[in-house]
């Protein structure tokens, strides 16, 4: 069990992003010790790793679901900006230095941002159970540029259950992005708990 009385599996039985607002916002001062470094959660360092194979110098690249940094802790030099809808959550990124700007957004909505502001959209820990579904794409699609990538990690469960690989699939067919590449990637790392030997499938690919 985690502090405040939080665990992985009451993070999976969110529901909506209301749930999420006051979950995370109760968990937010601890949620780096006791998820991040205490479960030994090495997915935020994969996933970066991943997108920074795939983008130009000088990238703008947002990190949607962004909560306390732990993404960005690895894009250090690049040019990020977090969305989150966790005002708390925020705030424990903001003293980082790790962002050029801090933005409060709910994905399940329409998103106050300029269309074509991002070379690249990161995310780890958004497309899990009972957060963020497909329903985002469109409005992720409208605020990147062409050629834009997204690297954004999810696992299989989430993948077959939520309507992800239909939703690829039809943009696929549509034309507005490329053929999505697969990553598999370990989620946590000398870690001695039940989900220990989970695995994540990062989605990459570009916006046409």
């Amino acid at each position: 069990m985690m502090d405040d009385g939080y665990d992985l599996e009451e993070a999976y039985q969110i529901n909506g992003p209301e749930d999420a607002r006051r979950m995370y916002g109760d968990w937010a001062p601890t949620y780096d010790e006791s998820f991040g470094m205490a479960w030994g959660y090495i997915a935020p360092r994969e996933i970066a790793a991943i997108l920074k194979g795939e983008i130009a110098p000088g990238a703008e690249i947002l990190d949607i679901g962004a909560g306390t940094g732990l993404v960005a802790e690895h894009l250090r030099g690049l040019t990020v900006d977090a969305l989150d809808i966790t005002p708390e959550m925020l705030e424990i990124a903001r003293p980082k230095g790790l962002y050029r700007k801090l933005m409060l957004g709910d994905l399940t909505k329409a998103l106050d941002i300029p269309d074509a502001s991002y070379d690249a959209v990161i995310s780890c820990g958004t497309f899990t159970h009972g957060h963020v579904g497909p329903e985002c794409f469109p409005e992720l699609l409208r605020i990147t540029r062409p050629g834009a990538v997204f690297a954004c990690g999810t696992i299989g469960p989430v993948l077959d259950g939520a309507g992800f690989g239909s939703e690829l699939a039809r943009m696929v067919a549509h034309g507005r992005i490329s053929p999505v590449a697969w990553r598999d990637i370990p989620i946590y790392e000398g870690a001695d708990h039940p989900h220990k030997d989970d695995r994540g499938l990062v989605m990459v690919f570009r916006k046409l």
